[in-house]
């Protein structure tokens, strides 16, 4: 049997992938959630086989959640996402996603990629991939990335330099220097470009 936790936003495709999944013989939904944090902890609380988790999901995202819950659970994890934005895949990858389908997967097929995840494979839809491999490349340091993914949700300069454990002049400058790259009129502009670019 497969235990899975199930975790999107979206309650009405929460609810439907549950209802599907658990008529699978071989598969066991034992949690689900529509948020990133509360993954994270039932994952830790339950250590699922496989986790599946939708993408665009608060407080961060799923890829987030995927590094935080890698980091402590032997598991594996599938996103799923409506959008697939260039360089999200290879964010994915780097972060030892096993899974990436888009929400347009048809429930018996999901089955499908959960089991070959299960068994140690990994499965990419060949249109996300294709859209990968055409994504521009990041021109942002890792710290100008760390600023701005902490700075997307819209916390303040000190806050940000509380949590990156930096000077407040320090993260203005990175925040100034992304804005001249991605020639952005604000950090949340920049923050949003990153983000639709798959960078943070």
């Amino acid at each position: 049997m497969i235990r899975l936790i199930l975790a999107d936003d979206e309650h009405l495709i929460r609810g439907a992938l549950v209802a599907l999944l658990r008529l699978e013989p071989d598969i066991d939904v034992v949690a689900s959630t529509d948020n990133g944090s509360d993954a994270v902890r039932l994952a830790r609380e339950h250590a699922p086989d496989v986790c599946v988790l939708d993408l665009e999901m608060p407080p961060t995202d799923g890829i987030y959640a995927a590094e935080e819950i890698l980091r402590s659970v032997a598991t594996r994890v599938v996103i799923v996402t409506r959008h697939a934005r260039p360089g999200v895949l290879r964010r994915a990858l780097a972060s030892r996603v096993a899974g990436f389908v888009p929400k347009s997967t048809p429930a018996d097929q999901l089955a499908n990629v959960i089991r070959d995840v299960a068994e140690g494979r990994r499965y990419v839809d060949p249109d996300i991939a294709a859209s990968a491999l055409t994504g521009e490349s990041c021109p942002l340091t890792s710290r100008e990335l760390d600023v701005l993914r902490h700075g997307r949700q819209g916390a303040s300069l000190q806050t940000i330099a509380r949590e990156l454990n930096l000077a407040p002049g320090t993260v203005r400058n990175y925040v100034s220097s992304a804005m001249t790259k991605l020639d952005a009129p604000s950090r949340h502009e920049a923050a949003t470009i990153a983000w639709e670019q798959g960078w943070i």
